[in-house]
């Protein structure tokens, strides 16, 4: 496997990851419409699982922008939380 496949390997593997905090996000609000709310674990876990989602789709952005640049794409990091929160990109 060479480098670019290697990174788009990684690539799939954070969407596939987003596909699966989407689901869970959509489970989670569908429920808390047909019960008229989540109970505090629920919430607790919507809450994570959109911080979870905010930090990926950050993690996604920096891979990409750093392969376009001919820079090593490894080199990205998941940043915390109040560093990608609510990003608008």
């Amino acid at each position: 496997m060479n480098a670019a496949s290697d990174a788009a390997g990684k690539d799939d593997a954070i969407l596939d990851h987003i596909s699966a905090l989407v689901a869970e996000e959509r489970a989670l609000r569908e429920r808390s419409s047909e019960h008229l709310g989540l109970g505090a674990d629920e919430q607790t876990r919507l809450r994570s699982v959109e911080v979870q989602l905010d930090q990926c789709w950050d993690l996604l952005r920096q891979r990409r922008a750093k392969s376009e640049f001919g820079e090593n794409p490894d080199e990205a990091v998941v940043r915390p939380p109040g560093e990608v929160e609510g990003y608008q990109g």
